[in-house]
C-alpha cells in the first residue's frame, strides 16, 4: 500500500484561533483599568461630530444647488415670457401685414359699390349691346348709402376701440398677474432665505450647545481620569508595601507549613511555598540516581535480547540462503532435463512428419480428382 497526502482541513484550528483572539482582546478591553472609561466614549463622540459636519456640508451644498436651480427656472420663465411677448408682437404684426395687403377694401368684386365707382372696371361695349345681366346699379339702389356706410364705419371704430381697451385691459390684467406672480415669487425666495438663516442659526445654537456639552463632559473625564490615576496610584503603593512586608519577600520557609495534627506531615501550602529544603533535595537526587542506575540496567538488558535477536536473525537468513541455494539448483536440474526432453519430442516429430510426407503421402491428387464432385443438383 502506497501512502497518501490528503490535504489537512485547518478550519477548525482558525476557528479556534479565532476564539482566541476575541476572547483575548474583550479580556484586555475589561480588566484594564488604565484605558478603560466609565460612562463617556470619546472615539464615539468624534465619530458623531464627524458626521454632523459631514451632514452639514451636504445640506449646504444641496441648499446651494436649490439655490442656483431657482435663479435658473426664474431667468427661464422671464426668459420665456420675453419670447411669448415677442412671438405675439410678430404674429400681430404678419395679420397687420396680411390684412393691409391681401384683404384690401378695394380688391372686393363690389368695391365699384362701395367705393363710388373708384375701383370698377371700365366697360368697352355699348350700353345698347348689354343685355338684363350686366346690370350692376338698379333704380332706387343707392338710396342712403352713404348714411349706412358712414354708420358702418362708426360701429367698426367702435368695435376696434373696443377690442382695443379689452386687449389693454387684457394686457393690464396680466401685466398685473405677473406683477403679482413675481411678487409672490420674491416674497417666497426671501421667505426661503429667511428660513435658511432661521435654520442656520438653529444649526449653530446646536452646534455651539453640543460643543459645549462635549466639553463638559471631556472636563469630566479628564477629572474621572485624575481621580482613577490616583485610585490606581494609591492601590499599587499599598500592593508594593504589602509584598514588602509579607512571608514572600521575607524568604519564611516555615509560612509554607501548616500543622494538621494526628501525627501527620505538615500540609504545605502552594502560595506561601519557599522551595524545597537540602534534606528534601537530597532525597529526590538520591531517588534520581537510583532512577537512573535502573534505567542503564534495563538498557543494557535490552541490548543483550538485541544482540541475541540479531544473531538469531542471522542464522535464519543463512540457512534460508542454503535453502534457496538448494532450491535453484534443483530448479536448474528440472529445467535441464525437460528441454533434453523437449529435444527427445521434437525429434520425434520431425521423424513422423518426414515420413508423412516423403514415404506415406507421395500420390498427389490432380484437377480431375477435384472436378467429379458437386456435378449434379443431387
Amino acid at each position: 500500500m502506497h501512502k497518501v497526502d490528503l490535504p489537512v482541513d485547518h478550519s477548525i484550528e482558525w476557528a479556534v484561533e479565532r476564539r482566541r483572539s476575541a476572547e483575548t482582546a474583550r479580556r484586555a478591553r475589561i480588566f484594564n483599568t488604565r484605558l478603560r472609561v466609565m460612562g463617556l466614549d470619546l472615539d464615539t463622540l468624534t465619530q458623531q461630530v464627524q458626521e454632523k459636519s459631514h451632514q452639514q456640508n451636504i445640506e449646504k451644498q444641496r441648499d446651494q444647488t436649490f439655490e442656483q436651480l431657482r435663479k435658473y427656472q426664474d431667468e427661464a420663465l422671464v426668459q420665456q415670457d420675453i419670447d411669448d411677448k415677442e412671438k405675439r408682437g410678430v404674429l400681430y404684426d404678419d395679420l397687420t401685414r396680411y390684412w393691409a395687403t391681401q384683404q384690401r377694401l378695394e380688391d372686393y368684386r363690389d368695391a365699384d359699390l362701395k367705393c363710388h365707382l373708384k375701383g370698377a372696371f371700365n366697360i368697352t361695349i355699348p350700353e345698347g349691346e348689354l343685355g338684363p345681366a350686366s346690370m350692376t346699379i338698379f333704380q332706387g339702389e343707392g338710396t342712403g348709402e352713404e348714411q349706412m356706410r358712414r354708420e358702418q364705419m362708426q360701429k367698426t371704430e367702435r368695435d376696434l376701440r373696443a377690442q382695443m381697451v379689452d386687449n389693454e385691459k387684457r394686457h393690464m390684467g396680466d401685466k398685473r398677474r405677473e406683477m403679482f406672480v413675481n411678487r409672490e415669487l420674491v416674497h417666497q425666495d426671501l421667505k426661503g432665505v429667511l428660513q435658511d438663516e432661521l435654520e442656520e442659526d438653529c444649526r449653530k445654537a446646536a452646534r455651539i450647545a453640543q460643543d459645549n456639552y462635549n466639553q463638559a463632559l471631556a472636563a469630566e473625564q479628564a477629572e474621572e481620569l485624575k481621580q482613577q490615576h490616583r485610585r490606581e496610584e494609591s492601590e499599587n503603593l499599598a500592593e508594593i508595601w504589602h509584598t514588602m512586608t509579607s512571608d514572600m519577600m521575607t524568604e519564611c520557609a516555615e509560612a509554607a507549613q501548616r500543622e494538621v495534627g494526628g501525627g501527620r506531615p505538615p500540609q504545605v501550602l502552594p502560595d506561601r511555598w519557599k522551595g524545597m529544603s537540602p534534606e528534601q533535595l537530597s532525597t529526590i537526587q538520591r531517588e534520581r540516581e537510583e532512577q537512573l542506575y535502573e534505567r542503564q540496567k534495563q538498557r543494557n538488558a535490552e541490548k543483550i535480547q538485541d544482540l541475541s535477536w540479531d544473531l538469531n536473525l542471522m542464522k535464519l537468513s543463512r540457512e534460508a540462503e542454503v535453502e534457496e541455494r538448494k532450491s535453484a539448483e534443483l530448479r536448474r536440474a528440472q529445467r535441464i532435463q525437460m528441454d533434453q526432453c523437449n529435444m527427445q519430442l521434437a525429434r520425434e516429430q520431425k521423424a513422423h512428419r518426414d515420413y508423412l510426407n516423403k514415404k506415406l503421402n507421395t500420390n498427389k491428387p490432380t484437377r480431375d480428382y477435384f472436378n467429379q464432385f458437386n456435378t449434379s443438383s443431387r
